[in-house]
């Protein structure tokens, strides 16, 4: 009994440093930003956010993502967690805190963006990494 004990007292120290990595709700997290107003926006409905945009640096590294994409500015799938995924095409580090958001840095590369407060909208904490990956919407 005393090993169920200490095992259950060891996941309850441990949940909120896994948390700090999962989305909010579901593993996955899928957004469809789209080009408007000179940058990268998004709209989801269910966090009550309308073209939230994308600022320092990350509209660069998103134009990386979806240089193969055709059409990308009419929108696509931006699929993200906190865990790896299979496929994913994007490892970006946490650095350090600013304005309420994060600076994370695209592994591979010299790139940085910012993410600001809408991450917590979708993690608890400001995950250590984030893995994406960018699709094509299919279009009729």
């Amino acid at each position: 009994m005393n090993a169920l004990r200490f095992i259950l007292a060891g996941l309850a120290l441990l949940s909120p440093l896994l948390a700090a990595d999962a989305p909010s709700g579901n593993a996955l997290c899928v957004i469809q930003p789209y080009f408007k107003h000179g940058t990268w926006v998004f709209d989801d409905q269910a966090r009550k956010l309308v073209e939230e945009p994308f600022v320092a640096g990350v509209p660069e590294i998103i134009n990386a993502m979806v240089a193969d994409i055709p059409d990308a500015k009419k929108g696509f799938r931006l699929t993200f967690s906190g865990q790896p995924f299979p496929g994913h095409e994007l490892t970006a580090q946490r650095g350090k805190p600013e304005n309420g958001g994060f600076w994370y840095h695209i592994q591979g590369t010299d790139k940085l963006g910012w993410l600001c407060p809408a991450l917590f909208k979708y993690f608890e904490k400001a995950p250590t990494t984030i893995y994406a990956k960018a699709d094509a919407i299919p279009r009729e």
